[in-house]
């Protein structure tokens, strides 16, 4: 701690990513990232932006990404003023608490749900309330009708738990906070659930968030975007404008169209986890284990004779790392990101042999 910190530094709790550990022969299933590799078109891309010298990168990117809000756009047959573009959705996040969530009211999410969004706001001074879950870990959305708020917003499949919540009980909310504005996150919605940019020509209250960094395979290159009303997005220019006019650098920009234009690998590349997964929790499940229904890339796993921390650290003795969250509800779940069949393999393997 230093005297030249300001009291808003010293009141965070700053947000603790996932492990990136430096080790090798390492199965990494721990921050949810893409066990294939993204699109070739996307390396190509790249490297038709980068040139025979890379004299282009001397050379600012476009401040608006016209390009890739004109790719977005099209994919969802929106028009490019309802598109925000920024580096990762945690980017598009933050901006959306400072220009769109910090009211008088305090705004709600659910208890379970991505560290993040404390974090946000107790960075900008926005007051909020948790919503406890259910006792099977689903969002009821009655329990978002009726109260007075600033705001809501949820993953949708919520984290950690992987959770989904329908279209149907998302136009319930929206319906029943029809003053409040209702964010969806979306980071994991390609991995079995259908995406609310669907109904944001029918409710100026709704924004909807993506990221490229999972079922695009591009956690590397750090773009996210939202989709809502003109006026929303305008909001989040501002502020953007306001910070950081460049958050996209040329590659990204190039790389993420060409990503969002190969719908034919997208698709197959999220087929082969969505497989891995409901093996591998079939496999699981063999073993004793609790598993909750994932519509995302990752499971989220407990069992009922064995601790979850010892549990992920006999996993780490065998060079294999998943994610163990320490919060009242959860500290006895694990969750496991999808990895290739041959890591989803060893990971079944190693439990095996622990639990034995």
């Amino acid at each position: 701690m230093s005297r030249f910190w300001s009291q808003v530094v010293r009141d965070l709790t700053p947000y603790i990513p996932g492990e990136q550990p430096k080790i090798s022969n390492l199965i990494k299933l721990n921050t949810n990232e893409h066990p294939y590799p993204p699109s070739p078109r996307v390396v190509a891309a790249i490297q038709a932006e980068l040139g025979d010298d890379g004299s282009r990168l001397r050379l600012y990117p476009d401040p608006n990404a016209d390009l890739l809000k004109t790719a977005i756009a099209a994919h969802y047959a929106i028009e490019r003023n309802q598109v925000f573009v920024g580096n990762g959705s945690d980017e598009v996040l933050a901006h959306v608490f400072m220009a769109l969530l910090k009211h008088e009211q305090p705004i709600l999410f659910p208890d379970i749900t991505y560290s993040f969004y404390p974090v946000y706001c107790g960075l900008y001074g926005v007051n909020y309330r948790t919503v406890p879950l259910a006792d099977d870990f689903s969002i009821d959305p009655a329990d978002y009708c009726g109260q007075p708020n600033g705001g809501i917003i949820f993953p949708n499949p919520n984290a950690p738990t992987g959770c989904l919540l329908s279209l149907a009980a998302i136009e319930q909310i929206l319906a029943a906070n029809p003053d409040s504005l209702v964010v969806v996150d979306e980071a994991y919605i390609d991995f079995g659930g259908k995406s609310a940019i669907s109904l944001v020509d029918r409710y100026d209250n709704l924004l909807v968030t993506h990221t490229l960094s999972k079922s695009r395979s591009l956690a590397g290159l750090r773009v996210g975007y939202a989709v809502g009303h003109p006026a929303l997005i305008e909001a989040l220019e501002r502020v953007k404008n306001s910070f950081n006019s460049y958050p996209l650098d040329r590659l990204a920009i190039v790389g993420a169209v060409a990503a969002i234009d190969d719908q034919a690998y997208f698709e197959q590349a999220c087929a082969r986890v969505v497989a891995s997964r409901d093996h591998l929790s079939s496999a699981l499940t063999t073993l004793g284990f609790t598993v909750l229904p994932s519509a995302a890339n990752f499971i989220f796993v407990r069992h009922p004779e064995h601790d979850a921390s010892q549990l992920a650290a006999a996993l780490r003795q065998r060079n294999i790392i998943v994610r163990h969250f320490k919060l009242p509800r959860i500290d006895q779940f694990l969750r496991i990101t999808i990895g290739s069949d041959s890591e989803c393999l060893a990971l079944s393997d190693a439990l095996r042999e622990v639990i034995a």
